[in-house]
């Protein structure tokens, strides 16, 4: 048995079909993830970082009159208008966290040159910041989208919400390995604009995507989120989009109806296309980091587990 079978093995997973067995195994990994606020995500990949921490979100519990002292920016200006006295709104801190997981099954996630198709491992970093949250006692919620759909999953705690959660991912992913490129799309930036309603004020967020086509605008989006929620966006590369192999032969892709040939016994056009992959690679970075957010990147090619542990 190769070393990639071996780690299929203990991942329970075939790289390519998601099951419930291979979210299950995360149950008792959750120690390798830390979900505390305001901390450095260290990762082999992505050097420190520091999560901007907007706390836990408060949550309205009343409506009372006014009384000198209480904050003007709290006020009711509804019931204020409809009863004709200052009333103000009440907020308690909410006793647990959200925690909002985005996960991207387009069709650039269905690719994998080594262990596991890129989807398969934003489901699996998907599962494993499940069960941590639910083991810290936060509330868990979920929006997974493919080509052709998304599916929503409002914050709730308990193991029956992680189990919903795996539910929408196992359909979203099978879905978008059946299903073929027409009508219209369901993009990132769609998602990004539901977010921006489903996310409560004080939520950590992770944002699972290759982000192939992040624009500025979606850049924005992300630096509005940021203001009221703590962001971490764990892009999933494979190492083939980075560098390509001297297999002394020529690869063809295939994509439905497109179709293109790399000539990989070509020295020059490898180190060109690593260059601009490095390029495209750090300008994304950047972009990311531009928005507020922490970044946590995670390849394909090598279990979560292994890349945690640096």
């Amino acid at each position: 048995m190769n070393t990639h079978s071996a780690q299929l093995a203990e991942l329970k997973s075939n790289g390519v079909a998601l099951s419930l067995n291979e979210l299950m195994a995360y149950h008792n990994k959750t120690t390798l993830l830390e979900l505390s606020p305001k901390r450095k995500v260290k990762h082999p990949n992505a050097g420190q970082y520091l999560a901007p921490h907007k706390g836990r979100g408060m949550e309205f519990a009343e409506v009372r009159h006014y009384q000198p002292g209480d904050d003007v920016r709290a006020i009711d200006w509804r019931v204020t208008a409809r009863t004709g006295i200052a009333h103000t709104k009440l907020f308690q801190e909410e006793k647990e966290r959200p925690v909002f997981i985005l996960t991207d099954f387009s069709d650039s996630m269905l690719f994998g040159s080594q262990l596991l198709l890129k989807s398969v491992q934003a489901a699996h970093l998907s599962a494993l910041i499940a069960w941590s949250a639910i083991q810290r006692g936060d509330r868990i919620g979920g929006l997974v989208f493919n080509h052709n759909a998304h599916w929503e999953l409002k914050p709730a705690s308990r193991q029956s919400a992680v189990l919903k959660l795996f539910h929408n991912l196992q359909l979203a992913h099978q879905a978008a390995l059946e299903s073929k490129l027409d009508g219209e799309s369901q993009t990132l930036n769609d998602q990004l604009n539901r977010l921006v309603h489903l996310a409560k004020p004080g939520s950590l967020v992770y944002l699972i995507s290759d982000f192939h086509h992040l624009s500025e605008d979606m850049a924005k989006q992300l630096m509005y989120l940021t203001r009221h929620c703590e962001l971490i966006a764990c892009p999933i590369f494979d190492p083939m989009e980075l560098s390509l192999p001297n297999v002394g032969e020529q690869l063809t892709l295939k994509s439905g109806d497109r179709q293109a040939s790399l000539p990989l016994a070509n020295a020059k056009f490898r180190e060109s296309y690593a260059a601009q992959a490095s390029t495209q690679q750090t300008s994304l970075f950047q972009l990311l980091q531009k928005s507020g957010l922490a970044l946590m990147p995670f390849s394909a090619a090598q279990p979560i587990e292994q890349q945690l542990k640096g």
